[in-house]
């Protein structure tokens, strides 16, 4: 009798953690920020009525990669922002939420961000509202001159970004 009382409180309890809330914690790696007037403009052929409910409840995301070449430094900054009319939940299989990559000129990798770092394994999900946008900035510091390909991507499983930037280390 004991066993069977103890087994149903076991399964009750896993199901209750299993159905409970998610955490929507922001990792300190990734700023979200809230614009106060964020507007899209965007120019489009007409869309019949039938359509149109479904084409103005779609999220949608803009990226933005932003190079600059110091002396001794390259700074990244990437942006992505919701400019659709409906907030998102960007989903995350674990705590390396995105990455940034530098290519030379013939193609080969010559930094990572993402290497030597540990990230968590727990997935994650991020609210992203409309007008809201994450920011990364990072910097990569052992330069050599010559002209670099910069590729930065969200690491999102349901809405993956990925942007691109040719820049020269004079």
């Amino acid at each position: 009798m004991n066993t069977r009382y103890i087994i149903s409180l076991l399964c009750a309890g896993a199901l209750a953690f299993a159905c409970g809330p998610r955490s929507r914690s922001e990792s300190s790696a990734l700023a979200i920020t809230k614009s106060a007037n964020a507007k899209s403009v965007t120019t489009k052929a007409p869309v019949s009525s039938k359509h149109r409910a479904a084409a103005v409840k779609q999220p949608r995301l803009d990226s933005r990669l932003k190079v600059d070449v110091a002396s001794n430094e390259v700074r990244f900054a990437f942006d992505v922002a919701n400019v659709g009319n409906k907030g998102m939940e960007l989903s995350f299989a674990s705590g390396k939420s995105y990455d940034i990559v530098v290519l030379d000129s013939a193609g080969r990798e010559v930094w990572h961000w993402s290497n030597g770092r540990m990230f968590t394994q727990g997935v994650q999900n991020k609210q992203l509202g409309t007008g809201d946008s994450i920011n990364v900035n990072e910097a990569w510091t052992k330069t050599q001159p010559g002209s670099y390909t910069a590729i930065a991507m969200l690491n999102s499983t349901n809405f993956p970004v990925e942007q691109r930037v040719d820049f020269v280390v004079p």
